[in-house]
Formats: C-alpha cells, sequence, structure tokens
C-alpha cells in the first residue's frame, strides 16, 4: 500500500453525501469515525501501536470492529486518519490563531512560538506516532507524506508572503520553513517531553533562538 492510499481512504469516507435523507446516516457515521478514531489515539498512547488490537479500539469506541475496515481499511487506516486529522486541524488553527506579521522576521518569531505551544499540547499525538513511526515504516512514510510536507508547505507559503521572503532563493526559504517546524519539535516536545526540561524554558530557548536565526534575514 503506498501512502497515499490510507489518506484517500479516509477522505473518501468522510466525504460529503448529497442526498438530504442520508443526513441521519452521515452523522451516524461521522460519529463512529470520531469514536474510532479517539479511541485509537488512547490505546496507541496507551499500549503503543503494535500492541493494541483493532477488537480493543472498536470495543473501547463501542463501535463494531468490521467499521475499522469498512471506514479506514484497517489500523494502518486509522493510524493515517489521525495523523491527517491532526495536520488538517493544525493547518485550520494556524490560519485562525496567527494573523500574519508586519515582517518576515516577526512572522518566523511568532510562528515558531505558536509551533512550540502546539508540539507541547499536542504531546500524546506525538509520543504515538514518533513510536509508531520508528518500528513501522509505513507509518513514517505517512508522516512524512503528511506532517512534514503538508504543514512544511503552509508555513512556506506564509514565509513567501513577505518581499523579503520572497527574494530569498527557493532551497533557503524551504530550509527556513522547515526550520520553523523543527524548533516547535525540539522545544516543544523534545526537551520538555524527552529530556524532561520545563516546557517554559524551553519556549524561552526556543525564542532565542528563532532570533538568532532571523538576524540573518
Amino acid at each position: 500500500m503506498n501512502a497515499s492510499q490510507p489518506a484517500e481512504a479516509i477522505r473518501a469516507a468522510t466525504a460529503e453525501i448529497a442526498a438530504p435523507g442520508n443526513r441521519l446516516r452521515r452523522r451516524d457515521r461521522a460519529g463512529k469515525q470520531q469514536a474510532l478514531l479517539q479511541a485509537a489515539l488512547h490505546l496507541f498512547a496507551e499500549k503503543g501501536y503494535e500492541s493494541t488490537t483493532t477488537r480493543e479500539i472498536a470495543s473501547a469506541a463501542g463501535c463494531a470492529e468490521g467499521l475499522i475496515h469498512r471506514y479506514f481499511n484497517g489500523k494502518s487506516g486509522l493510524l493515517a486518519g489521525l495523523v491527517e486529522q491532526q495536520v488538517l486541524e493544525e493547518v485550520d488553527d494556524l490560519s485562525q490563531e496567527v494573523q500574519p506579521a508586519a515582517t518576515l522576521e516577526g512572522e518566523v518569531l511568532q510562528l515558531v512560538s505558536w509551533e512550540v505551544e502546539r508540539r507541547w499540547r499536542e504531546r500524546d499525538f506525538l509520543r504515538v506516532f514518533i513510536r509508531s513511526a520508528v518500528v513501522n515504516p509505513a507509518a513514517a512514510e505517512v508522516m512524512e507524506c503528511v506532517v512534514v510536507s503538508l504543514r512544511s508547505k503552509v508555513i512556506l507559503e506564509r514565509l513567501r508572503r513577505y518581499p523579503s521572503g520572497a527574494a530569498l532563493p527557493a532551497e533557503e526559504l524551504e530550509t527556513l520553513a522547515q526550520a520553523v517546524g523543527m524548533l516547535g519539535f525540539v522545544f516543544g516536545f523534545m526537551r520538555p517531553i524527552v529530556l524532561g526540561q520545563d516546557p517554559r524554558l524551553a519556549k524561552e530557548m526556543a525564542g532565542r533562538v528563532a532570533r538568532l536565526l532571523v538576524r540573518g534575514l
């Protein structure tokens, strides 16, 4: 199965149904899908992806096990669905919560701050998927395609709106976008969760690194 198949399964499962008579069925299906996703996230975080069975997920969600295969094409599709849902929510939240700054430098600083806060808030999500990506090549491929590529593209487009950003060579602008995400991951997750650093101190350090980064812009 290639990396696009799980995401396509999620989109197909959640597509709009045109007939008015199917509205209740659509809401019921969406509710069951969400229940399965939330149950999977909880169990993956508690037991690990490999140790969790689809029967356990279905039981925790109060749904028939067959719905996992019907809606998500199995456990790997659930994992991909969680990744896609998380990233799409992040992209939407970013556009609503962070208004464009006056300068490219200001934009980088506020994006780094937002990324650090977001990674900290979603630490359970990251625990699940980092651990899954280490042992599951398919999970790593999905994360690369959906998480890294999509999120970096959104940040890249924000940076390109500024004249000084658009003037940068393409590879340098892409590197800057990637750096924003990496700072969020390192100081919002790795340092406070893996190394046990105080989250506030980690965020302060991320700000200092970001200010050093924008000096060269």
